[in-house]
């Protein structure tokens, strides 16, 4: 598996939700594009996955959040 991982710490993890929308997830998409071939020699899976972070809380893994 290679995982692009997008980390959005926040005051809140209301906040870190929030932070994340479907216009920063394509610019973390083409960043991807453009490492692919760099990275994933042997790689079955391509996924990119987010982790948020707020102060007092458990970080929160999200598995293959973008579609296309």
């Amino acid at each position: 598996v290679l995982a692009f991982v997008e980390v959005k710490a926040r005051a809140s993890m209301e906040a870190a939700e929030w932070s994340l929308d479907r216009n920063r997830l394509r610019r973390v998409a083409a960043a991807a594009e453009l490492l692919i071939p760099r990275f994933a020699k042997g790689a079955e899976t391509i996924r990119i996955d987010v982790i948020q972070v707020a102060p007092g809380r458990w970080p929160r893994h999200l598995v293959d959040v973008w579609q296309g």
